[in-house]
């Protein structure tokens, strides 16, 4: 499965789901806060591109593809600032974040505030790469 149809189906499914104006759904658009994503909208669009794609990805696949397999122990702190492994995982999976400028201050509970349209292009690829494999 090439990108530009990954790329068409997320947008499609994400258009769908929040009731976006197309012009809305860029890559860099993150799906919580710009988009006003809620978690049940994160399910729905998983669904829609289940459907579309034929590629099944469960909510805790995200949480997971997100985190890296990194135990939550050693993603985030006591206080629940995510450490420097986190940061380092993060960028892999969202390489538009600042990690130096999020260094100390980013909460766990705001990662995927910073999750973007073109960050799920990445987990779906990823997951049809596994797919396929």
């Amino acid at each position: 499965m090439d990108r530009s149809t990954i790329e068409a189906a997320v947008t499609e499914a994400v258009i769908e789901a929040l009731g976006a104006e197309p012009e809305e759904v860029v890559p860099d658009a993150t799906l919580l806060d710009a988009l006003g994503a809620e978690s049940i909208d994160l399910l729905d669009i998983l669904f829609r591109l289940e459907r579309s794609l034929g590629i099944k990805i469960q909510a805790a696949e995200l949480a997971a593809y997100v985190q890296g397999g990194i135990p939550d122990e050693e993603f985030g702190d006591e206080n629940e600032i995510v450490s420097a492994a986190g940061l380092a995982q993060l960028k892999k999976v969202m390489p538009q974040i600042d990690t130096a400028a999020l260094a100390g201050k980013l909460e766990a509970t705001k990662v995927m505030g910073l999750f973007t349209v073109e960050n799920l292009v990445g987990l779906v690829e990823h997951r049809a790469a596994l797919t396929t494999a």
